[in-house]
């Protein structure tokens, strides 16, 4: 497979107006992406888009729609939408095609592009790359002619479709009438759904994030910033925190005191449960490589597996689809329930964990901790080119790593999807040599990127 230009591990991403994320490359991507998607010269085709709340989102979404315009494919445009949202109205709607506008976590200055196939899956790297081969082609390649221009219109109702849909995930016969809840949506796409769907449901919502300017989405507040969320639990004395990304397809929890619980104990609380109700699929949950060897031994003192994927939604997704899986996730917060959706959903996992709260008649802190984990260590090395987990003395320095915890315990490093860093992870129940073989390894991808 050629090198890939434009698409990382989660679309196209990068700091607007800059390339890869200029109005040039979104309509390239709107001429190769319709182009592909036309299978049926004999009926109208149809692609949906939805966005969050960045600034930049106003130049993205107009050069997509000339793009699959022009090709002689139907636009219709959600505005302001959750990326699971934009999955599953893709896959109802039998769209051809759904694209989602966001960089997830990153800053407003960021955006990126997201598309899903008629079954609201991401596509796979395959499509990504045929789609780029695309791109490269000339602007005047294929167009439709005037009278097979495509439609655009703006759909109203989507943010309530949406609603509805989530508030289904949520067992009838419970309500959270007398729970008071915090939402941050990180003045992003679920500014709206998510509130309302909370308050529609019985709980007394306090909403954190919910004025975006187009320049704050994920500015100290959401998911990756949850000492907003914090503060407002403690001020407002609420029952539980919840903190979701930009785009809505990650969770972060809170307890009653403020103390976040990370996406492995979320999806501790779910598998405990599911399993417990018999709606457990797959004997076990998917996970990547970073989830918590706490969470594996949890799992397997219930008889339940932990299969680990790359790092990467999409690897999860894959291995479920795979395994008959209906419950993977990231310990970062990205929680796929395939009962519900085909990508991560904040909103609907963290349902899921109202429900348990619900059922149980326990404070939040009693449910947050379902298993010790194990310690972790974590560096970050910023690089400005070149491959240094190629380098001899790299490999060398992690395999004697390795070697040091002795089975007791694992090392990962790896080079992240968004940006410019070689993350590096090493997990056991020995804290001062953890610290040592991170400060090691660091130090040598350091010397090598030098």
């Amino acid at each position: 497979m050629r090198k890939r230009a434009y698409f990382g591990t989660d679309g196209i991403r990068g700091e607007a107006n800059r390339h890869p994320m200029t109005a040039e490359v979104a309509l390239r991507v709107g001429l190769a992406a319709g182009k592909l998607f036309l299978r049926d010269p004999e009926r109208r085709h149809l692609v949906v888009i939805g966005k969050d709340t960045r600034l930049s989102g106003y130049m993205i979404e107009p050069a997509l729609v000339a793009g699959f315009a022009s090709v002689g494919m139907d636009v219709r445009l959600f505005g302001p939408l959750p990326t699971p949202a934009v999955a599953m109205m893709t896959r109802s709607m039998r769209a051809d095609l759904g694209v989602m506008v966001s960089a997830s976590h990153n800053s407003f200055a960021d955006n990126g592009i997201k598309l899903f196939g008629p079954d609201g899956y991401k596509l796979s790297d395959e499509r990504e790359a045929q789609i780029e081969a695309l791109m490269d082609e000339g602007l005047q390649e294929g167009l439709a002619a005037p009278t097979r221009l495509g439609r655009v219109q703006r759909i109203d109702d989507a943010q309530a479709r949406y609603i509805e849909i989530a508030k289904a995930t949520f067992p009838r016969h419970l309500s959270l009438a007398g729970l008071r809840v915090v939402i941050d949506c990180a003045n992003g796409a679920a500014y709206k759904v998510a509130p309302t769907a909370l308050y529609e449901l019985g709980a007394e919502v306090i909403p954190v994030g919910v004025t975006p300017s187009g320049t704050n989405i994920n500015e100290e507040c959401g998911s990756t910033h949850p000492a907003a969320m914090q503060r407002a639990v403690k001020e407002y004395r609420a029952d539980i925190g919840i903190a979701l990304d930009g785009d809505a397809d990650r969770v972060t929890i809170c307890d009653e005191n403020g103390l976040v619980v990370d996406g492995d104990q979320i999806m501790a609380i779910i598998a405990a449960a599911w399993s417990d109700a018999g709606r457990l699929n797959g004997g076990g949950v998917v996970a990547t490589i970073m989830s918590n060897l706490g969470l594996e031994r949890f799992l397997s003192e219930r008889g339940l597996t932990l299969q680990r994927t790359q790092v990467g939604d999409r690897y999860v997704t894959e291995r479920m689809r795979q395994g008959g899986f209906n419950l993977g996730g990231e310990q970062s917060g990205h929680m796929i329930l395939s009962d519900f959706s085909t990508t991560g959903d904040g909103l609907i996992a963290a349902l899921q964990v109202l429900a348990v709260l619900v059922k149980s008649d326990q404070p939040m802190s009693k449910l947050a901790r379902q298993f010790e984990p194990a310690p972790q260590r974590h560096e970050n090395v910023r690089i400005t080119g070149g491959e240094p987990l190629k380098a001899d003395h790299v490999k060398a320095v992690i395999a004697a790593a390795e070697a040091r915890l002795s089975g007791a315990g694992r090392i990962v490093v790896r080079a992240s999807g968004t940006e410019p860093l070689i993350r590096i992870m090493a997990e056991g129940d020995d804290e001062g040599l953890l610290s040592q073989v991170v400060h090691d390894i660091a130090g040598a991808v350091k010397k090598a990127a030098a």
